[in-house]
């Protein structure tokens, strides 16, 4: 490994930049508060442009997010309903465990940023490749309020963080998802609906918060069929449509200016086909282009398949009846034949409440299944169940046809009761699994024995056999240290990782995510291209944006863009060219 590693790119000479601006503590409202320049906020850049002579430096992080406008007046029932939440937050359910505390959740980089506009930054390393033509954009939580009461990381308003590149410059964006649900809690001036992970555990404090938000609604202050999701959790680009997704919820379409900011489109029902709610992991054949994807949820039928058509319209629902109780469907695969998907055990259990548990969790007498029906199925009659017992996912890798059989590889959670509890436990062990379809012999294969989930692989091979998979290593999780890629074309059951980057001491990243060198050449190599992710170094409180070398045994970094401010860890993003950006 050489001396690229994060704890050693501060060593990098940087170009000349201006003085931040001074601080000063500025006290928002009873809920938080927040550091704020007192000059104006960074500057909007302009189209690229041959030479540049100024930058702006990182600023001391900010750790709260005040509402971007001034909210509406307080009505005396708002007052009311507050004085109730709070009520609840302090003697009928408090944040007592660590996993639901939000002064444990949101401490560190976890903690919540404001908005930044289109704002340049420093390549303190190398140069951005020149197949690096568009925007790398990731989605995470970041509430625009400090919870008053039990946060859980899963939640929180979806952030879009997205690096414009263009010519061999970088344009950094943070800007909110303007949900429905966060748009109306933005001019309320606090928080109107309960967290879903967290804010229903035990009967108690189930029946009140949800005597609350039924008052709230009743009174006019929200209104349910807009939706209630964050829209915080990936995103994805089908039917010429930029989307990003929550499993909450539909849709929201978004769209990147000239400039590099990020804008809100909208909530997306697909001409009224799309109701309720839809996957945040759809699957989009490379070769069709077609989407395929799914909702689940607490009521039969548990599980809803469905498509869209390469120019984005909805295609008819396929309910599946055969899935007899509600999991926690996170994720799914495809292949050229098949839609898979994976029935694990961590379920829904609405009894639980009734003794002070929370409604999401193990149930541990069941057996885990793998459930296989044909990509365009008409009907569940097709659909096959495979006992893989416990085989437990929350991500999909790839699936693909091979002869008879269906290969999928994902990261099966071990000890999966700690997956929402105590992350920090939880191991994810990927595994190659293969389902005969003709004898119904399930057969599996571990492929590294270390902690790694958030796995991508080259987009241009979703739903066919693929060799190389890139995978974040949890240090624990959810803090990822590193990446690997792995080689799982073998058949022997030995440790398959063939190169790997950590990124130092204190330092920190995401899901990687694969960019082809050469996206329309039918020749190139797999692996042939680049891996990028963002990277907060903890000692300094500095991000960074990595490139690294797909094809290196030690994934080499070829490029590094110094951030001019930190970005929280989040979730799941993709990279988006400079040719589909123009069609949005």
């Amino acid at each position: 490994m050489d001396a690229l590693s994060c704890s050693f790119l501060s060593t990098f000479p940087t170009q000349s930049s201006t003085t931040a601006p001074k601080l000063k503590s500025l006290t928002i409202s009873s809920v938080r508060i927040e550091d704020r320049p007192t000059t104006q906020t960074p500057p909007r850049t302009t189209p690229p442009q041959p030479k540049h002579t100024a930058k702006t430096t990182t600023p001391p992080p900010s750790y709260s997010s005040p509402p971007p406008t001034k909210p509406n007046p307080t009505t005396l029932p708002a007052a009311i309903f507050n004085l109730f939440d709070d009520f609840i937050n302090t003697f009928v359910d408090p944040p007592i465990r660590p996993s639901v505390d939000p002064k444990h959740v949101l401490t560190g980089n976890f903690a919540p940023i404001t908005e930044l506009p289109p704002t340049e930054c420093d390549v303190i390393h190398g140069s951005l490749p020149s197949c690096l033509d568009g925007a790398y954009i990731r989605n995470g939580p970041n509430p625009q309020y400090l919870p008053r009461g039990p946060y859980h990381l899963f939640e929180g308003d979806g952030m879009l963080h997205s690096v414009r590149v263009s010519q061999g410059r970088a344009v950094l964006c943070s800007r909110y998802v303007k949900t429905y649900k966060y748009t109306v809690e933005r001019d309320a001036g606090f928080p109107l609906l309960p967290n879903v992970f967290s804010g229903f555990n035990g009967l108690t404090a189930s029946a009140t918060r949800g005597a609350l938000s039924a008052a709230r609604v009743a009174s006019g202050m929200y209104n349910l069929a807009n939706g209630i999701g964050n829209a915080n959790t990936s995103l994805a680009f089908f039917g010429g449509k930029l989307y990003a997704l929550g499993e909450t919820d539909l849709p929201y379409a978004v769209r990147l200016t000239a400039d590099g900011d990020v804008e809100t489109v909208g909530r997306d029902d697909f001409d009224g086909k799309l109701f309720m709610s839809m996957t945040a992991h759809p699957k989009v054949d490379p070769d069709t282009g077609e989407a395929f994807a799914f909702r689940y949820g607490p009521v039969p039928p548990f599980l809803t398949y469905f498509r869209f058509d390469p120019a984005g319209a909805k295609q008819k629902d396929v309910p599946v009846f055969s899935m007899t109780s509600p999991s926690l469907l996170h994720d799914f695969a495809i292949t050229k034949k098949y839609a898979v998907f994976a029935d694990n055990q961590i379920g829904m259990k609405p009894m639980e409440l009734i003794g002070g548990g929370s409604p999401v969790g193990l149930d541990a007498s069941k057996v885990s299944r793998v459930g296989i029906i044909p990509k365009y199925a008409a009907d569940d009659s097709e659909m096959r169940w495979f006992e893989v017992p416990g085989f437990n996912i929350m991500h999909a890798v790839n699936a693909w046809d091979e002869d008879d059989a269906v290969v999928m590889v994902a990261p099966n959670i071990l000890s999966a009761e700690h997956t929402l509890e105590r992350m920090e436990l939880v191991h994810a062990l990927i595994e190659k699994v293969m389902i005969d379809l003709k004898t119904g012999i399930v057969t599996r294969q571990p492929i590294s024995t270390r902690n790694l989930d958030f796995a991508v692989i080259n987009p241009a091979y979703q739903g066919k056999k693929n060799r190389f998979v890139y995978a974040a290593v949890g240090d624990p999780m959810p803090k990822i240290s590193g990446v690997v890629k792995l080689d799982v074309s073998g058949c022997e059951h030995k440790e398959s990782i063939v190169a790997s980057r950590m990124y130092g001491e204190d330092c920190f990243g995401g899901e990687p995510f694969f960019v082809a060198r050469e996206p329309g050449n039918p020749e190139a190599e797999e692996d042939d291209g680049y891996l990028v992710s963002y990277v907060h170094d903890e000692k300094t409180g500095e991000s960074r944006f990595l490139v690294m070398d797909a094809m290196s045994s030690e994934l080499d970094i070829v490029a590094a863009v110094k951030l001019p401010r930190r970005v929280p860890y989040g979730f799941h993003g993709l990279f988006v060219r400079e040719s589909d950006l123009n069609k949005l």
